[in-house]
Protein backbone atom coordinates (compact mmCIF):
# COMPACT_ATOMS: atom_id res chain seq x y z
CA UNK A 1 0.00 0.00 0.00
CA UNK A 2 1.37 3.79 -1.42
CA UNK A 3 1.84 6.28 1.56
CA UNK A 4 -0.55 9.10 0.75
CA UNK A 5 2.50 11.86 0.47
CA UNK A 6 -0.99 14.54 1.90
CA UNK A 7 -4.41 15.63 3.17
CA UNK A 8 -6.82 17.22 1.41
CA UNK A 9 -7.63 18.19 5.13
CA UNK A 10 -4.82 17.59 7.27
CA UNK A 11 -6.99 18.71 10.54
CA UNK A 12 -10.08 16.61 9.51
CA UNK A 13 -8.57 13.27 8.06
CA UNK A 14 -11.66 11.21 8.11
CA UNK A 15 -14.04 13.58 6.22
CA UNK A 16 -10.94 14.29 3.94
CA UNK A 17 -10.65 10.91 2.81
CA UNK A 18 -14.56 10.65 2.30
CA UNK A 19 -14.22 13.84 -0.12
CA UNK A 20 -11.45 12.06 -1.67
CA UNK A 21 -13.44 8.43 -2.14
CA UNK A 22 -16.40 10.76 -3.35
CA UNK A 23 -14.20 12.46 -6.23
CA UNK A 24 -12.32 9.31 -6.96
CA UNK A 25 -15.49 7.29 -7.39
CA UNK A 26 -16.86 10.05 -10.42
CA UNK A 27 -13.68 9.93 -12.18
CA UNK A 28 -13.88 8.61 -15.91
CA UNK A 29 -11.12 6.35 -16.36
CA UNK A 30 -8.61 6.57 -18.91
CA UNK A 31 -7.98 3.35 -21.14
CA UNK A 32 -4.35 2.99 -22.56
CA UNK A 33 -3.91 3.27 -26.23
CA UNK A 34 -2.72 0.12 -28.10
CA UNK A 35 1.03 1.00 -27.56
CA UNK A 36 0.91 1.86 -24.02
CA UNK A 37 -0.82 -1.26 -23.28
CA UNK A 38 2.24 -3.45 -24.98
CA UNK A 39 4.49 -1.61 -23.11
CA UNK A 40 2.66 -2.44 -20.20
CA UNK A 41 2.26 -6.31 -21.18
CA UNK A 42 5.86 -6.31 -21.86
CA UNK A 43 7.44 -4.65 -18.80
CA UNK A 44 5.22 -7.25 -16.81
CA UNK A 45 6.13 -10.14 -18.72
CA UNK A 46 9.82 -9.09 -18.15
CA UNK A 47 9.62 -8.66 -14.73
CA UNK A 48 7.66 -12.07 -14.29
CA UNK A 49 10.56 -13.67 -16.28
CA UNK A 50 13.02 -11.98 -14.14
CA UNK A 51 11.41 -13.15 -10.82
CA UNK A 52 11.39 -16.57 -12.04
CA UNK A 53 15.08 -16.66 -13.21
CA UNK A 54 16.18 -15.67 -9.60
CA UNK A 55 14.21 -17.92 -7.88
CA UNK A 56 14.84 -20.65 -10.46
CA UNK A 57 18.05 -22.28 -8.12
CA UNK A 58 16.96 -21.51 -4.78
CA UNK A 59 15.10 -24.41 -2.80
CA UNK A 60 12.23 -22.92 -0.55
CA UNK A 61 10.31 -24.86 1.72
CA UNK A 62 7.18 -23.65 3.57
CA UNK A 63 6.00 -24.67 7.38
CA UNK A 64 3.50 -26.53 5.70
CA UNK A 65 4.90 -28.39 3.12
CA UNK A 66 7.71 -31.28 3.25
CA UNK A 67 7.23 -34.57 4.50
CA UNK A 68 7.40 -35.49 8.70
CA UNK A 69 8.80 -38.55 9.55
CA UNK A 70 8.21 -40.52 12.79
CA UNK A 71 11.32 -41.47 14.41
CA UNK A 72 10.09 -42.51 17.88
CA UNK A 73 6.33 -42.32 19.55
CA UNK A 74 6.00 -38.35 19.66
CA UNK A 75 8.87 -37.05 17.92
CA UNK A 76 8.92 -36.44 13.96
CA UNK A 77 11.54 -34.75 11.84
CA UNK A 78 11.27 -33.13 8.67
CA UNK A 79 14.70 -32.69 6.02
CA UNK A 80 15.28 -29.31 4.50
CA UNK A 81 18.50 -29.60 3.24
CA UNK A 82 19.19 -32.05 0.50
CA UNK A 83 21.91 -33.76 2.37
CA UNK A 84 19.49 -34.54 5.29
CA UNK A 85 21.60 -32.70 7.81
CA UNK A 86 19.09 -30.24 8.19
CA UNK A 87 15.74 -30.80 10.20
CA UNK A 88 12.87 -29.43 11.47
CA UNK A 89 12.26 -31.53 14.92
CA UNK A 90 8.75 -31.78 16.65
CA UNK A 91 8.69 -32.87 19.65
CA UNK A 92 5.11 -33.66 21.25
CA UNK A 93 4.33 -32.87 24.94
CA UNK A 94 6.14 -35.80 26.99
CA UNK A 95 8.13 -36.82 24.10
CA UNK A 96 11.90 -37.63 24.48
CA UNK A 97 15.36 -38.48 22.52
CA UNK A 98 18.05 -40.40 24.25
CA UNK A 99 21.39 -38.94 25.41
CA UNK A 100 23.84 -38.74 22.50
CA UNK A 101 27.19 -37.35 21.44
CA UNK A 102 28.00 -35.00 18.53
CA UNK A 103 30.69 -36.40 16.14
CA UNK A 104 30.11 -32.05 13.92
CA UNK A 105 28.70 -28.89 15.24
CA UNK A 106 24.84 -29.23 16.11
CA UNK A 107 22.86 -26.23 15.85
CA UNK A 108 19.49 -25.03 17.10
CA UNK A 109 16.87 -22.55 17.42
CA UNK A 110 13.84 -22.84 18.92
CA UNK A 111 10.45 -22.01 17.10
CA UNK A 112 8.00 -22.78 19.34
CA UNK A 113 7.38 -24.18 23.14
CA UNK A 114 9.97 -24.73 25.45
CA UNK A 115 13.00 -27.87 25.72
CA UNK A 116 14.94 -29.63 27.88
CA UNK A 117 18.52 -30.58 26.43
CA UNK A 118 20.28 -32.48 29.25
CA UNK A 119 20.20 -30.04 32.16
CA UNK A 120 19.14 -26.58 30.23
CA UNK A 121 15.69 -25.62 29.37
CA UNK A 122 15.42 -23.67 26.36
CA UNK A 123 12.34 -21.48 25.12
CA UNK A 124 10.94 -20.04 21.60
CA UNK A 125 13.85 -17.57 20.19
CA UNK A 126 16.53 -19.13 21.79
CA UNK A 127 19.65 -20.30 20.06
CA UNK A 128 21.94 -23.61 21.22
CA UNK A 129 25.33 -24.77 20.06
CA UNK A 130 26.45 -27.75 20.85
CA UNK A 131 29.90 -28.40 19.56
CA UNK A 132 31.65 -31.58 18.22
CA UNK A 133 32.79 -33.95 20.86
CA UNK A 134 30.25 -32.57 23.37
CA UNK A 135 27.24 -35.01 24.72
CA UNK A 136 23.55 -34.03 25.22
CA UNK A 137 21.80 -35.78 28.05
CA UNK A 138 18.17 -36.52 27.24
CA UNK A 139 15.96 -34.34 25.56
CA UNK A 140 12.74 -33.28 26.26
CA UNK A 141 9.54 -31.13 26.13
CA UNK A 142 6.64 -31.09 28.58
CA UNK A 143 4.88 -28.43 26.91
CA UNK A 144 5.79 -29.39 22.76
CA UNK A 145 8.07 -27.87 21.00
CA UNK A 146 9.40 -27.43 17.21
CA UNK A 147 13.02 -27.22 16.66
CA UNK A 148 15.25 -25.81 13.99
CA UNK A 149 18.85 -28.17 13.88
CA UNK A 150 21.68 -28.59 11.81
CA UNK A 151 24.55 -30.67 11.75
CA UNK A 152 22.59 -33.95 12.95
CA UNK A 153 22.49 -37.51 11.02
CA UNK A 154 19.16 -37.75 11.81
CA UNK A 155 19.05 -38.96 7.65
CA UNK A 156 22.09 -41.21 8.41
CA UNK A 157 21.23 -44.51 9.90
CA UNK A 158 25.00 -45.52 10.90
CA UNK A 159 25.99 -41.95 12.15
CA UNK A 160 22.82 -42.29 14.65
CA UNK A 161 24.12 -45.86 15.51
CA UNK A 162 27.45 -44.06 16.58
CA UNK A 163 26.04 -40.46 17.76
CA UNK A 164 23.70 -43.18 20.43
CA UNK A 165 26.22 -45.55 21.37
CA UNK A 166 29.42 -42.99 21.72
CA UNK A 167 27.57 -40.91 24.31
CA UNK A 168 28.61 -43.70 27.13
CA UNK A 169 32.69 -43.08 26.02
CA UNK A 170 34.53 -40.73 27.82
CA UNK A 171 34.67 -37.59 25.21
CA UNK A 172 36.09 -34.16 24.84
CA UNK A 173 33.39 -32.71 27.10
CA UNK A 174 33.34 -29.40 25.24
CA UNK A 175 31.52 -26.81 26.38
CA UNK A 176 27.83 -25.92 24.75
CA UNK A 177 27.11 -22.70 23.80
CA UNK A 178 23.14 -20.55 24.09
CA UNK A 179 22.09 -17.53 23.57
CA UNK A 180 18.70 -16.21 24.80
CA UNK A 181 16.29 -14.32 22.71
CA UNK A 182 16.88 -11.56 24.83
CA UNK A 183 21.01 -11.61 24.88
CA UNK A 184 23.96 -10.63 22.50
CA UNK A 185 24.37 -7.56 20.77
CA UNK A 186 22.66 -5.92 18.38
CA UNK A 187 24.39 -3.73 15.76
CA UNK A 188 22.58 -1.65 12.97
CA UNK A 189 23.17 -1.86 9.36
CA UNK A 190 21.08 0.25 8.23
CA UNK A 191 18.56 2.33 9.40
CA UNK A 192 15.79 0.22 10.36
CA UNK A 193 17.97 -2.79 10.51
CA UNK A 194 19.90 -4.88 12.71
CA UNK A 195 22.16 -8.09 13.33
CA UNK A 196 23.03 -10.24 16.15
CA UNK A 197 25.68 -12.74 15.66
CA UNK A 198 25.54 -16.32 16.79
CA UNK A 199 28.22 -18.23 15.69
CA UNK A 200 31.82 -17.42 14.30
CA UNK A 201 34.36 -19.57 13.54
CA UNK A 202 35.84 -18.17 10.23
CA UNK A 203 34.60 -20.65 8.09
CA UNK A 204 30.48 -20.66 9.43
CA UNK A 205 28.79 -17.46 10.60
CA UNK A 206 25.33 -17.92 11.81
CA UNK A 207 23.15 -14.84 12.87
CA UNK A 208 20.05 -12.99 13.08
CA UNK A 209 18.62 -9.99 11.32
CA UNK A 210 15.68 -8.16 12.74
CA UNK A 211 14.03 -5.48 10.50
CA UNK A 212 10.99 -3.11 11.34
CA UNK A 213 8.45 -2.78 9.45
CA UNK A 214 8.94 -0.98 5.64
CA UNK A 215 12.50 -1.06 5.64
CA UNK A 216 14.72 -3.01 2.93
CA UNK A 217 17.91 -4.95 3.16
CA UNK A 218 20.39 -4.59 -0.39
CA UNK A 219 23.65 -6.13 -0.24
CA UNK A 220 27.00 -4.50 -1.80
CA UNK A 221 27.60 -8.21 -3.89
CA UNK A 222 25.23 -8.49 -6.51
CA UNK A 223 26.23 -12.54 -6.64
CA UNK A 224 26.60 -14.88 -3.96
CA UNK A 225 29.90 -15.54 -2.59
CA UNK A 226 28.56 -18.55 -0.80
CA UNK A 227 25.78 -20.90 0.33
CA UNK A 228 23.09 -18.64 2.52
CA UNK A 229 20.41 -20.46 4.34
CA UNK A 230 17.50 -18.77 5.62
CA UNK A 231 14.71 -19.32 8.16
CA UNK A 232 11.94 -16.53 8.93
CA UNK A 233 11.34 -16.82 12.59
CA UNK A 234 8.84 -13.89 12.87
CA UNK A 235 6.55 -11.27 10.95
CA UNK A 236 6.56 -11.65 6.72
CA UNK A 237 9.42 -10.82 4.27
CA UNK A 238 10.01 -10.81 1.33
CA UNK A 239 13.36 -12.20 -0.49
CA UNK A 240 13.39 -10.75 -3.77
CA UNK A 241 9.61 -11.32 -4.41
CA UNK A 242 8.98 -14.58 -2.75
CA UNK A 243 7.26 -13.79 -0.18
CA UNK A 244 8.31 -15.89 3.59
CA UNK A 245 6.28 -16.41 6.55
CA UNK A 246 7.13 -17.54 10.37
CA UNK A 247 8.58 -20.99 9.73
CA UNK A 248 9.51 -20.81 6.39
CA UNK A 249 13.11 -22.13 5.05
CA UNK A 250 14.80 -20.91 1.61
CA UNK A 251 18.32 -22.17 0.36
CA UNK A 252 20.23 -19.76 -2.08
CA UNK A 253 23.40 -21.54 -3.55
CA UNK A 254 26.36 -19.96 -4.03
CA UNK A 255 26.56 -18.43 -7.69
CA UNK A 256 22.89 -16.87 -7.44
CA UNK A 257 22.05 -13.34 -8.13
CA UNK A 258 21.22 -11.39 -4.65
CA UNK A 259 17.92 -10.44 -4.01
CA UNK A 260 17.15 -7.70 -1.28
CA UNK A 261 15.10 -8.14 1.88
CA UNK A 262 12.21 -6.33 2.21
CA UNK A 263 9.69 -6.34 5.18
CA UNK A 264 5.82 -4.78 5.63
CA UNK A 265 5.81 -5.68 9.36
CA UNK A 266 8.81 -6.32 12.39
CA UNK A 267 10.17 -9.34 11.29
CA UNK A 268 13.13 -11.33 12.51
CA UNK A 269 15.18 -14.22 10.27
CA UNK A 270 17.91 -16.67 11.03
CA UNK A 271 20.87 -16.48 8.60
CA UNK A 272 23.30 -19.11 7.89
CA UNK A 273 26.34 -18.87 5.94
CA UNK A 274 30.20 -19.86 4.79
CA UNK A 275 30.47 -15.94 4.70
CA UNK A 276 29.85 -13.14 7.02
CA UNK A 277 26.89 -11.86 6.48
CA UNK A 278 27.20 -8.12 7.56
CA UNK A 279 30.52 -8.17 5.13
CA UNK A 280 28.60 -7.91 2.36
CA UNK A 281 26.27 -5.33 3.45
Amino acid sequence: MMKKRYSLDPENSKQAEQIESALLENLEPILPDSQQRARIHQRLFEKVSNSLANESARITIRHSEGRWHTIRPGVRAKALSRDKRTFLLDLACGATLPMHRHHEDEECVVLRGTAQLGSLMVHEGDYHLALAGSRHGKISSETGALLYLRGIPIGHTTEVARDLLTAYLPGKGRDHVTIRSNEGEWSSIVPGVQYKTLYNDETSYSSMIRMTSDTVLESQQKILADDEEFLLLKGDMFIGDMLMQAGDWQFAPKGTKHLPLTTSKEAVLFVRSAQNFLSCH
